[in-house]
């Protein structure tokens, strides 16, 4: 009886790994609905009351955000930096336009990314949604916390405070940071308070070390003494 001829063993072939997705290079490159963008001081970024079809994250320079009263009274709510997201609400259905305007206040560079791609990717890529969720509570935190700042604290807690959050204190271990082109009108808008007294306090506050004018505003950390003491 002849011997049956075995049959060859069909390999399967080895299945390609999936790329992992990376967020810092996805807020990094530009592509399908992604586009770098520069920005000049003073120049805007978006205005209050245009679309909002796009969500913009700072990958370099300084950005102001403010708001303008139906009487044309325009208010800082907020200074940014490297690392935040702008007009991040457009995201929300219903906000169909903008609530503030962004303007440059250094030279910046910005990745815009059309609505349409941000949604996909918050959907689609666990990574990058865990890390805008986390940003955004931190977001939401820090505007809570400026609010108790603004109800309960002096002035001049406000105004150290606010320097701290603007050199990044606590972050990447840094203990100083170099602020640049941002005005005392525009410190006195953001803790609710005049310029006068920014300029009081800012003199007091060099005086005893806790910054420097040196091209640009340096904050030491040090001036985190006048946020503790009681």
């Amino acid at each position: 009886m002849p011997a049956r001829r075995s049959s060859p063993t069909r390999r399967i072939p080895a299945r390609k790994k999936d790329k992992i997705f990376d967020p810092s290079l996805f807020l990094s490159s530009a592509g399908f609905g992604k586009t770098l963008r520069r920005y000049k001081p003073n120049q805007a970024i978006f205005s209050q009351g245009e679309p909002a079809d796009a969500v913009y994250y700072l990958q370099e320079g300084r950005v102001r955000l403010s708001v303008l009263s139906e009487q044309g009274k325009e208010a800082t709510i907020a200074l940014l930096g490297p690392g935040d997201f702008l007009g991040e609400g457009c995201i929300a259905s219903d906000q169909p336009v903008r609530m503030v305007t962004a303007a440059a206040i250094t030279d910046c560079s910005a990745m815009k990314i059309q609505k349409e791609e941000m949604l996909r990717t918050l959907h689609q890529e666990h990574r990058f949604s865990d890390m805008f969720v986390a940003y955004i509570v931190q977001r939401h935190n820090r505007t809570q916390a400026d609010l108790v700042d603004q109800l309960f604290n002096s002035s001049e807690k406000r105004l150290a405070r606010a320097l701290l959050i603007l050199a990044r204190f606590g972050k990447e271990g840094r203990s100083e940071e170099v602020i640049p082109g941002v005005r005392q009108e525009t410190l006195a808008e953001m803790i609710g308070t005049t310029r006068s007294r920014v300029n009081y306090f800012m003199n007091k506050f060099r005086k005893l070390g806790f910054i420097e004018y040196n091209g640009g505003l340096q904050v030491h950390s040090s001036l985190l003494s006048v946020v503790l003491h009681e």
